[in-house]
């Protein structure tokens, strides 16, 4: 029996069982984080065929008021918050650094699977993940109250404000406090030529701090080089940095993002790809 996906074209075996399709196989893949982050989606590219190649673009610093910062996680201690809401494995990394013991009552919410995995793998529970992964539809399905309480907010000191503003317009008393810096890290010079070349085919986009650096360090691109953005605020960013972008992740998810990358490889004309499981 012969399956036919566009111009890939799979064939079952004797047992009906179907083989192994790797359709990124022969693409070099930069990937602009490292980390746990960045081992995780290298191993899912290679389990498709690609050959990633780790350049963090970015790194993560401390905050430059860490005194606001050990004051605001303290009063979450203390349960002086209703709600946390955490929209990146980075804020996880900063709680666990600070020894943060959420209290019972204080409920969390996570931007994205991703970071609600981080959190229950550092020991946190997680009460809410908006089915859309993004701040807007965190702000759109908020399920909370006034009455609960105050919201805190830790994130990098270059986020956009929409957690907060959005809240706070549906009478949510929701506060800001800077978790982390996000600074730039300057690429290799072979990895900057292979960019330029062409040799590596595809550039996977996971934050509009990317977006930008690989604007700055990269740009103009080849008009081979296909880039793939893990959501729509991302590709928006991307757009504004000044990069053409061939692909969305439907969901803020590393899994999401490789298969909108194998996706684009089986057919990059295609408005509506077949879906790689």
């Amino acid at each position: 029996m012969v399956l036919s996906s566009h111009d890939v074209t799979i064939e079952r075996t004797p047992t009906g069982v179907l083989p192994v399709i790797k359709p990124l196989l022969g693409w070099r893949v930069l990937v602009p984080r490292g980390g746990k982050w960045g081992d995780g989606v290298a191993a899912q590219l290679r389990a498709l065929g690609a050959a990633p190649v780790i350049a963090p673009l970015i790194n993560f610093a401390g905050t430059e008021n860490p005194e606001q910062l050990a004051a605001e996680l303290a009063a979450l201690q203390a349960g002086d918050y209703g709600w946390l809401v955490v929209t990146s494995a980075t804020t996880v990394d900063v709680l666990v650094g600070h020894g943060v013991r959420v209290p019972a009552t204080t409920r969390i919410a996570a931007v994205g699977e991703t970071t609600a995995h981080a959190l229950q793998l550092a020991g946190y529970s997680v009460d809410v993940v908006p089915t859309d992964h993004s701040a807007r539809g965190l702000v759109r399905e908020w399920p909370g109250t006034a009455s609960q309480g105050p919201v805190l907010v830790p994130q990098s000191e270059i986020a956009e404000p929409t957690l907060v503003s959005g809240l706070a317009e549906r009478g949510i008393d929701a506060r800001f406090v800077t978790a982390y810096r996000t600074v730039g890290v300057t690429a290799s010079a072979e990895v900057v030529a292979d960019v330029a070349s062409g040799s590596i085919g595809a550039l996977i986009v996971s934050s509009g701090s990317v977006a930008r650096q690989i604007a700055e360090q990269f740009a103009p691109l080849p008009p081979t080089t296909a880039v793939v953005c893990i959501g729509p605020r991302t590709a928006f960013d991307a757009r504004a940095a000044g990069l053409t972008v061939h692909r969305i992740a439907e969901e803020r998810s590393t899994q999401a993002l490789v298969r909108a990358l194998a996706e684009y490889a089986m057919n990059p004309n295609d408005s509506a790809p077949p879906v790689i499981p």
